[in-house]
């Protein structure tokens, strides 16, 4: 078994080239796209370290054979694949929740199909999944430095990005589309009923940053918003006087306005917006309150004792004692 990037991408762009040797309406395609997007995915983390593809176990066996430090005896066990996507979606911010979703639900079908008498893609057509899985792979070459082009060759690759083209075109149409009703709807207010509108908004958007919510400014409105969204990337600690600076990067992946009720989800429509840009959440903290230091001078034993326990302790020893 080989956990090394080189021979994980060659098989999955050797199955890719298979399932496109099928009539795209032929379930074979749909089988053999979803053996390789998992190859493709184990091919991702493996640029990483082909160490994340191991079974974690106590003895470190596995992590050992993936550092062809283990025994040959021994046969290694690779992490399954639902934990494949979830590892590609901690380390890479190409792929996004919905990319995740979308690889979940290809191989699942793939799962009814090799161990089911179901025809699990005759009835789940390329028309349902086919856009998703090309962007799904756009992804993970993208993080990996490859293409496309070079994953897929260049004719699939021009076909590929057509559909991704046609895709983002339909999102950003419907982006602009609930942007422009909102924005019809919060200028059909009268002056007070905006007023009033934009200072709860402005008010609400104070109290949901200290709640790690990012403000931005609404694209319909122009009201104080916020966008949530998923640290990614290391911790970058800063140690200042009497004060912790601890900087996160964070990718945004929903947008809610409570002045004229426009939400989006997803990066791709984020994007749409203006809004998919990366930012920076920052915390403070006390020295004590990040390495969880005790004042001495403050100290309440209280607090940490459980005194139930203690007074249950000293029973028990009086009992000892008067035996």
């Amino acid at each position: 078994m080989s956990w090394e990037r080189d021979p994980l991408w060659a098989k999955a762009r050797l199955y890719f080239e298979r399932a496109f040797e099928e009539s795209r309406d032929d379930p074979r395609f749909g089988l053999w796209c979803s053996l390789g997007l998992e190859l493709l995915a184990r091919a991702a983390l493996a640029s990483v370290s082909p160490t994340l593809l191991a079974e974690p176990d106590r003895e470190h066996k596995f992590l050992l054979q993936a550092l062809n430090r283990g025994s040959e005896k021994e046969p290694r066990k690779s992490i399954g694949t639902a934990q494949v996507f979830s590892l590609c979606r901690t380390l890479f911010i190409q792929f996004t929740e919905n990319d995740r979703t979308a690889a979940i639900a290809l191989v699942n079908r793939r799962n009814d199909e090799l161990h089911s008498g179901n025809s699990a893609f005759e009835e789940f057509r390329p028309k349902h999944w086919l856009a998703s899985f090309y962007r799904v792979c756009r992804s993970l070459t993208d993080a990996m430095g490859e293409s496309l082009e070079s994953l897929f060759g260049e004719d699939e690759a021009k076909v590929a990005r057509q559909i991704l083209d046609e895709t983002q075109t339909e999102v950003k149409q419907r982006v602009q589309s609930l942007i422009a009703a909102h924005r019809k709807v919060f200028e059909g207010k009268s002056a007070d009923e905006q007023k009033a509108a934009a200072e709860a908004a402005e008010k609400e958007g104070q109290q949901l940053a200290h709640k790690r919510h990012h403000r931005v400014a609404c694209p319909a409105c122009n009201c104080v918003a916020t966008v949530q969204g998923e640290p990614f990337g290391r911790e970058h600690v800063t140690h200042e006087e009497d004060c912790i600076k601890v900087r996160q990067a964070v990718s945004p992946r929903s947008f809610a306005c409570s002045a004229c009720g426009l939400k989006l989800q997803g990066y791709a429509e984020l994007e749409v917006a203006q809004l998919g840009g990366q930012y920076t959440r920052t915390t403070e903290s006390s020295p004590e309150e990040y390495y969880g230091l005790i004042d001495p001078e403050n100290f309440d034993p209280t607090e940490y004792m459980d005194m139930d326990a203690y007074m249950e302790d000293l029973r028990a020893e009086a009992a000892w004692d008067n035996e």
